[in-house]
């Protein structure tokens, strides 16, 4: 029997929403939303106390052929190359309406299962969301092919085709985002979809089912599979009807996926993956702003945001001003109950996350770096982490290499501008960099230099559904958002038509 999740908001204290929230948990295939084959659930944890609050349908490999089987179906049936781009236009836009007209149960669902600012999750999550869904339902009509001069003889041309069945695998971080990133772009271009959202994050995917069906989509063009990455993602990530898969994790996944993928069908992939980013202050910055910036770099979403700005370089005649003051403004930030409307930072997503996080604390303290602020947990209950900050830190160390995904930045002295570049293009990663300078021309120059897939001059974490994001080096292959996400999910025929030409 398919379980319902329902939670009364309005008893949860500091809630800003108190409103009501219910609907199935149940694997959502063919537009109907259904228990696994084998009958199995995965609990699912509030990170404020750890507790189990609600279960949902686990997926196994028999359920992702079923949903391929659907997704198949509509896509030669009802959806693809049979509908055309103005109805799969209105189609998303009428699905961002929805998500807006339900943005406080959107993000209290986020705030409950991911552990993120109420506040946040609302204003940027969930707005950010719903409006990458509406850009791309602007692009559904207009993503066209071209006509291409060759000889009086031949008319050539391209045309975008859809690939057909894409599987997609989001993570927890950012749930309902990456479900807008992924699910905008493929369902524009005219695929159908399996997709398979986190397993400690599912609500806000399976929430998002309903207002798919609401919305008027045909059965089979959305599929959403709740499960673990070793049996849902990888059927996924190995399925010969699949020919497309996209995901967003770690590296050491990413591998794994792209491996399936060459060991199956050499199916096409896109991935945006770890990233230990570079923040650099240079000495005429603007101190006030490069600290704000700096703390929101690293600290929001706790932390656990692939291009945080995890490595923060100063220029060393500015160092000491830029530590107190950043030191300062850490301090004042809030840290506690996410439904709290003054809170920055929750807790982080579970209790796999926070020891990890904790262990490259540890790992920093064996190796020689000192702990300027913060290092151990907030409280007593969940998994809350103090911010912090990591001074005397050399380039060879566990904490300034690794990707910790959690509230930890290392801040480290730098001379100059040939000093600075090697420093910060010393990593395996290219996700993303900023650079803090009011001389735009350094700041340009410099940006130019970094080995980074995005990056911020003056600001930090801000990105734009309009413009592409994707890595350099092993922080990926492919870009999300923008026009440039099209191209990850349409195959370019060319055809060539004999006008004149005899033999």
């Amino acid at each position: 029997m398919v379980h319902t999740f329902e939670y009364d908001f309005s008893q949860q204290p500091n809630s800003q929403w108190k409103g009501k929230s219910s609907f199935s948990t149940g694997l959502f295939i063919n537009g109907q939303f259904v228990d696994g084959v084998d009958g199995k659930t995965i609990d699912v944890v509030n990170p404020v106390d750890g507790k189990v609050f609600v279960k949902v349908s686990e997926a196994g490999a028999k359920d992702v052929d079923k949903a391929v089987e659907a997704a198949h179906k509509a896509f030669k049936t009802s959806w693809g190359l049979k509908v055309p781009g103005s109805q799969r236009g209105k189609l998303l836009m009428k699905l961002a309406d929805l998500m807006e007209q339900n943005i406080d149960e959107l993000a209290a669902l986020e705030t409950l299962d991911n552990g993120k600012a109420f506040a946040t999750a609302k204003s940027f999550d969930v707005q950010a969301s719903a409006d990458t869904i509406r850009y791309y339902g602007g692009w559904c009509d207009k993503h066209h092919g071209k006509t291409i001069e060759v000889d009086e003889h031949k008319l050539a041309y391209t045309r975008n085709e859809p690939f057909g069945v894409v599987g997609q695998i989001i993570p927890w971080n950012f749930p309902l985002l990456m479900f807008a990133w992924k699910l905008g772009p493929a369902l524009a271009t005219g695929n159908a979809i399996v997709l398979k959202p986190s397993e400690f994050t599912p609500l806000t995917a399976i929430r998002m089912a309903h207002l798919v069906q609401e919305a008027g989509f045909p059965p089979g063009v959305v599929n959403i599979v709740t499960g673990y990455g070793a049996t849902a993602g990888s059927a996924i990530s190995s399925h010969m009807m699949i020919d497309k898969v996209a995901f967003t994790g770690s590296t050491l996944v990413g591998r794994t996926v792209l491996k399936a993928a060459a060991d199956s069908n050499l199916k096409n992939v896109t991935l945006e993956l770890g990233g230990k980013s570079p923040n650099i202050i240079f000495d005429d910055a603007d101190l006030e702003q490069a600290v704000k910036w700096t703390a929101f770099g690293i600290y929001f979403n706790h932390g656990q945001c692939c291009c945080a700005g995890s490595r923060v370089y100063v220029q060393e005649s500015i160092y000491d001003t830029f530590m107190q003051k950043f030191t300062d403004h850490v301090k004042s930030l809030k840290v506690g109950d996410p439904f709290h409307p003054e809170t920055f930072q929750g807790p982080q997503v579970s209790k796999v996350q926070f020891d990890r996080i904790m262990g490259y604390i540890q790992k920093g303290k064996e190796e020689g770096a000192t702990v300027h602020l913060g290092g151990e947990q907030h409280g007593e209950e969940g998994y809350f982490i103090q911010p912090t900050i990591f001074t005397d830190a050399k380039p060879g160390m566990t904490i300034v290499k690794d990707e910790i995904f959690g509230p930890v930045v290392v801040v480290i002295k730098f001379k100059d501008e040939a000093e600075i570049i090697e420093m910060a293009n010393d990593s395996m990663y290219g996700l993303a960099a900023a650079v803090f300078s009011r001389d735009i021309s350094r700041a340009i120059k410099t940006a130019h230099d970094l080995g980074a897939g995005t990056v911020w001059v003056n600001q930090y974490n801000k990105l734009n559904y309009q413009v592409p994001f994707g890595g350099y080096k092993q922080s990926g292959i492919g870009r999300e958002l923008g026009e440039y996400a099209l191209a990850n999910y349409t195959n370019v025929k060319a055809i060539h038509v004999n006008l004149s030409l005899d033999l």
